[in-house]
Parts: structure tokens; C-alpha cells; sequence
């Protein structure tokens, strides 16, 4: 099994979307993409995942254990992977090329679902009304549209939202009208009141 790794044999094939891996192992992991099947699950908040090491890293969460720090900025990650990903913000790489057209990207798991652009793959279903997505984001935020969950609230006047992009938009109205009521004083304008003069 191990020798697979060097000749990149891959013999074990996904009967649902025919991809293959050099493991059965690796097989069963990738299938759960399919069947929803997060066994490994966290201790301390229930949460679970498809992996072992997606939980390890998910447990440093609540341990808040942070020993990776970015030389440039300070900040500090649970992990060397993650940190790395962080510096090619500092450094602008995007190692991860799409072979179909170029685009590149800062990390792979961004680039896998891009990919699904191309190849038309949308392994996320939903259990509900069936529909397909090529991303497990994409699919999450749809099933707020069968559940009425609005997770992402305004801390400025408390209007929730299904999609943190929706909420986003929403917040740049209140920038907008900070920038004129500054824009305003700046001026000297006076505020407005109820039209009756003294």
C-alpha cells in the first residue's frame, strides 16, 4: 500500500463520483462527503467531524492553545498549517494553480472547489429538497432556507441574517450613514429636528 504513494496508483475508486484514491482507507474518509457521516466527534461541545485531525485541531479551540505566531503581524495560530496559510497574506503566494485555467489560489481546499467549476461536480446535497452544491459553505447556507436559522446578527441594530455576505452588505449602510452624519458636522450643519422653528 505504502509503494502506491510513489507510483500514484490509485485503486480504490468513489462509486458515486468515480474518485479514486490509493487507500481504502483514504476511500472511506472521502466518502463521507457523500453520506454526511461525521463520526469523530468533540468531547466538549458536540461538534463533530470527518477526521481525527480536523477534531484535534477543532479541540485546540477550546484548550486556546496558540503556539504558532506570524513573525510579521503577531498573530498567533493552533497550528504550523494554518500559519502558513496566514503568512501568504503577508506574501501574496497563491501556490494552488487551477490546470484548466490558471487561477491560483492561496489554498488548496479553495482551489478543489473551484475546480468543481469546471468538472460540474457538486457533491453536497441536500437532504431535503435534493438540490446539489460544489461547495459544503454553499450547502449550509441553503439549509437555512428550510430551517429559517439567521446565525449572523448586526451588532448594531440586531437584524439577523442566513449569510454572513448578506449581513456584510447590511452593515455597509451604517457606514455609510456614519460617514454622513461626519460628513454633516463637518460641514456645520445643523442636525435636523422637527421643522418648527422657536
Amino acid at each position: 500500500m505504502h509503494q502506491q504513494i510513489h507510483t500514484g496508483e490509485k485503486p480504490h475508486c468513489c462509486s458515486q463520483c468515480g474518485k479514486s484514491f490509493s487507500s481504502s482507507g483514504n476511500l472511506k474518509t472521502h466518502q463521507r462527503v457523500h453520506t454526511g457521516e461525521r463520526p469523530h466527534c468533540c468531547s466538549q461541545c458536540g461538534k463533530s467531524f470527518t477526521t481525527s485531525g480536523n477534531l484535534k485541531k477543532h479541540v485546540q479551540l477550546h484548550t486556546g492553545e496558540r503556539p504558532f505566531c506570524c513573525p510579521q503581524c503577531g498573530k498567533s495560530f493552533s497550528n504550523v498549517e494554518t500559519l502558513k496559510t496566514h503568512q501568504r497574506t503577508h506574501t501574496g503566494e497563491r501556490p494552488f494553480c487551477c490546470p484548466q485555467c490558471g487561477k491560483s489560489f492561496s489554498r488548496l481546499e479553495v482551489l478543489k472547489v473551484h475546480e468543481r467549476i469546471h468538472t460540474g461536480e457538486r457533491p453536497y446535497s441536500c437532504s431535503r429538497c435534493g438540490k446539489s452544491f460544489s461547495a459544503v459553505g454553499h450547502l449550509r447556507t441553503h439549509q437555512r432556507t428550510h430551517t429559517g436559522e439567521r446565525p449572523f446578527c448586526c451588532p448594531q441594530c440586531g437584524k439577523s441574517f442566513s449569510d454572513s455576505s448578506h449581513l456584510k452588505r447590511h452593515r455597509q449602510i451604517h457606514s455609510r450613514e456614519a460617514a454622513g452624519r461626519t460628513a454633516g458636522v463637518s460641514r456645520g450643519a445643523e442636525p435636523q429636528g422637527c421643522g418648527l422653528r422657536s
